[in-house]
């Protein structure tokens, strides 16, 4: 992945760190705080009741990844995220979803408490799992959840109510993602639909696409989605077990503007870079973490920029908000940054 050799009085510097982490990663994010450089969340993805997330940092000194602090959670994380926050303006805040959605402090130790649970179903006994979360980068006070259930609910996690509820899609909802600004966010589901959202007017929804890819004659679900924060008019999302990536301009809706097709196993995660527009990274069952220069689109985008192999298939991808030079990849039980 890194291409570059490392300019200056710096030739000691290392392309690519690892951690190893005791149990399979699935759940992972980098935070976004100025102060706190190199430092990331792992959950684990065990199939048992009791899991753990874990925040491990780059000691630069050691050049090796340290432990600063863990705890427990009830379930395999299905997304973990920092509060973007990348002034340090609010409270050391992680928030994962499983079960519920949960809200961790972190103190200036490093220790993390459980600051909340918020649960929207008060009225039963069962939960219905999140499958997925978004945490609004404008508003940081506002997160989207996506359940198996139909919903999305939108969290005011200041005074932990939920703004809004709505049932998003006729099937299970897999992923939500908030376009740049505080009004508008996407979901996509197991109805194989990418629906947008205005909190303004949520009386009605536009569905952006809709999947024709078929399995068993059924129409195959959409299982990701990404908003690129730099040009809110461009998507992309995932097909359940396709290799195919597919990007979406929400102002021609229904026809993919670019389809890539580097991967040759499922594609599990994608990432914007959040520094530049045009830029994805994705992430597949194919060991391989791919770089996409979109700037030429709508001509066909037939080869990525950069690849790099990792040793197993990669379940998990995150571009670095506030160090854009390193991506964050997951396979097996390894934690990778590596620097673009």
């Amino acid at each position: 992945m890194s291409m570059h050799d490392p300019m200056g009085d710096e030739p000691k510097k290392k392309e690519i760190y690892s951690y190893t982490a005791p149990w399979l990663i699935y759940g992972m994010n980098w935070s976004v705080r100025a102060d706190k450089k190199f430092r990331l969340a792992i959950g684990s993805f065990e199939e048992e009741y009791t899991n753990t997330v874990r925040i491990v940092q780059l000691d630069q000194e050691r050049q090796a990844f340290v432990e600063t602090g863990e705890f427990d959670h009830p379930y395999p994380t299905t997304k973990i995220m920092w509060i973007p926050d990348q002034q340090c303006q609010q409270s050391d805040l992680l928030a994962t979803t499983g079960d519920y959605l949960r809200l961790w402090h972190v103190s200036e130790s490093g220790t993390p408490r459980l600051e909340c649970l918020l649960n929207n179903n008060k009225n039963t006994e069962f939960c219905s799992p999140l499958t997925s979360f978004d945490w609004n980068e404008t508003d940081p006070s506002m997160i989207g959840t996506s359940s198996i259930d139909t919903t999305c609910t939108i969290w005011d996690i200041q005074k932990r109510v939920p703004k809004t509820q709505l049932i998003a899609h006729d099937k299970e909802v897999y992923d939500i993602s908030f376009a740049a600004g505080v009004h508008v966010f996407a979901s996509v589901g197991a109805d194989g639909s990418i629906r947008m959202f205005d909190l303004r007017s949520l009386e009605h929804s536009t569905i952006i696409y809709e999947s024709n890819e078929t399995s068993q004659g059924a129409i195959s679900p959409l299982v990701r989605l990404a908003w690129n924060k730099q040009d809110p008019n461009y998507l992309a999302t995932v097909t359940m077990d396709s290799s195919k990536v597919i990007i979406l301009d929400i102002r021609v809706p229904s026809l993919p503007a670019a389809v890539l097709e580097g991967h040759t196993h499922c594609v599990n995660a994608l990432s914007w870079a959040p520094h530049s527009s045009c830029h994805i990274c994705t992430a597949a069952d194919d060991s391989q973490a791919l770089i996409w220069d979109l700037s030429q689109m709508p001509k066909p985008i037939e080869d990525p920029i950069l690849a790099y192999r990792a040793e197993a298939e990669v379940n998990q991808v995150q571009w670095s908000k506030s160090q854009p030079d390193w991506i964050a990849i997951c396979f097996n039980k390894t934690l990778q940054i590596l620097r673009v």
